[in-house]
C-alpha cells in the first residue's frame, strides 16, 4: 500500500509514510471488508460514515504537517484511523465524532491499540473543542459547505487547517494557513469527495 499507492503517487514525508506503514488499517474497518482494508479506496463503516482511502489520508496528513510537540484537532473521528495516524506524529490529538456509537467504538479501539495520546469526544464538530484551543493543526474529515469560522478561530497563529470543502460532487481539498499575525490564506489542493459534515440536531 505504502509503496504502490502513496510513494508512487507523490507522498514524500517520511514520517507520514512510516505512520501509515505502522498502523493496522484492517483493525479500523468492518470485519466483512477487512480483506480489502489496504486497497486504495474508501470503505463504509456504518452510520453514513466512511474510512477514507489511504492516499487521501496520507495527503491530508502531509498537508497538515503535524509536529511532535503540536496539538491537533480532528473533526470526524469515524473508526479512529486518521486519529491513529495523527497520534504518531503529534503530541496530542483531540477528535470529535457526531455519531455516539462511532465515538464510543473509536475510543475503545484507540485505547485498546495503545494510542494513548488521543482524546475522543462525542459532539458537534462545528463547535470545535473551545476549552482545548488553540490548536496547531485542525483536520476536517467530512465536507462542510465552507470552513466553519468557529474552527478558524480555534486555529493557532502559525497553524494549518486541512478540509474538504463544498457540497455534493463540487468539493475541493483546501489548505488554510494562519500567519503569525493572524492573517488567513487558503489554497486549493484538488477535487475530492467526502460525506457531508453534519451539525448536531437542535433539540
Amino acid at each position: 500500500m505504502v509503496r504502490e499507492d502513496l510513494e508512487a503517487r507523490g507522498i514524500r514525508d517520511r514520517r507520514v509514510l512510516e505512520a501509515m506503514r505502522a498502523t493496522p488499517r484492517h483493525l479500523f474497518v468492518p470485519v466483512l471488508v477487512s480483506p480489502g482494508a489496504y486497497d486504495d479506496r474508501p470503505w463504509p463503516i456504518g452510520h453514513g460514515a466512511t474510512i477514507s482511502q489511504p492516499y487521501v489520508v496520507a495527503l491530508m496528513t502531509e498537508l497538515l504537517r503535524p509536529e511532535p510537540k503540536q496539538r491537533v484537532l480532528e473533526i470526524g473521528t469515524g473508526s479512529g484511523y486518521q486519529a491513529a495516524i495523527l497520534s504518531q506524529l503529534a503530541a496530542h490529538v483531540y477528535t470529535i465524532e457526531l455519531e455516539p456509537e462511532l465515538a464510543r467504538s473509536a475510543a475503545e479501539r484507540l485505547m485498546r491499540l495503545g494510542y494513548n495520546n488521543v482524546e475522543v469526544r462525542q459532539g458537534d464538530g462545528y463547535k470545535g473543542w473551545p476549552e482545548a484551543a488553540p490548536f496547531d493543526g485542525i483536520m476536517i474529515t467530512a465536507a462542510p459547505p465552507e470552513v466553519p469560522q468557529t474552527l478558524l478561530d480555534q486555529l493557532a497563529k502559525g497553524g494549518r487547517l486541512v478540509a474538504p470543502v463544498g457540497v455534493g460532487l463540487d468539493q475541493e481539498l483546501v489548505l488554510v494557513e494562519k500567519s503569525l499575525q493572524g492573517k488567513i490564506t487558503r489554497a486549493g489542493k484538488g477535487p475530492v469527495l467526502f460525506v457531508p459534515l453534519r451539525p448536531e440536531k437542535q433539540k
